[in-house]
């Protein structure tokens, strides 16, 4: 009988930090446990009772619209969302800051304008909801709160990088390419 090869794997810290969360994750936690039991009741009322709820489905919809929204503002915060490091690589250190700059004001401007945009529809909007009387309008407020906070993350990391003279993006200095 071969005996497996032990692993040495290095024991992660798993203390939670006072600064390992912020609002948006409280919110955004608190829109998916919401979800999770709207979802629940949909499945219990149409599969256990045999008749399912009308409200549900819509909200459920809506819920999960606002997690993925509130959701990008937790991406931002960590530096998450997806970026293409492969050309950092291959630039020079002068190229690439530059570069990093470059996609640090690009993604404020997308954010301002989505934000601004996010904030017309809402207003624009004199809909209310099919199963609950409640305006659509809500639902886009939502979303613009969603790119806002991503806003001020993203304004907060291209200050973090042109303090440091660098991105998440850039190698590291020993790094070979």
């Amino acid at each position: 009988m071969e005996k497996t090869p032990e692993f040495d794997i290095p024991e992660e810290d798993d203390t939670i930090q006072r600064g390992d969360y912020a609002p948006e994750d409280f919110i955004t936690l608190v829109a998916f446990w919401v979800l999770a039991g709207v979802v629940f009741l949909q499945f219990f009322s149409r599969y256990v009772l045999g008749d399912s709820i009308a409200w549900t489905e819509e909200i459920a919809r809506y819920l999960l619209v606002a997690v993925g929204f509130l959701g990008g503002a937790m991406a931002a915060r960590k530096g998450g969302h997806i970026a293409v490091e492969f050309f950092y690589r291959y630039l020079t250190r002068g190229t690439a800051q530059v570069m990093s700059r470059l996609v640090d004001l690009v993604n404020i401007a997308f954010l301002s304008a989505m934000v601004w945009i996010s904030w017309k529809l809402a207003q624009r909007t004199h809909a209310m909801m099919v199963s609950v009387d409640v305006p659509k309008s809500l639902l886009y407020y939502v979303v613009m709160a969603g790119f806002v906070l991503m806003l001020i993350r993203a304004i907060q990391a291209a200050f973090r990088h042109w303090r440091s003279g660098r991105s998440e993006l850039m190698p590291n200095e020993g790094e070979d390419a």
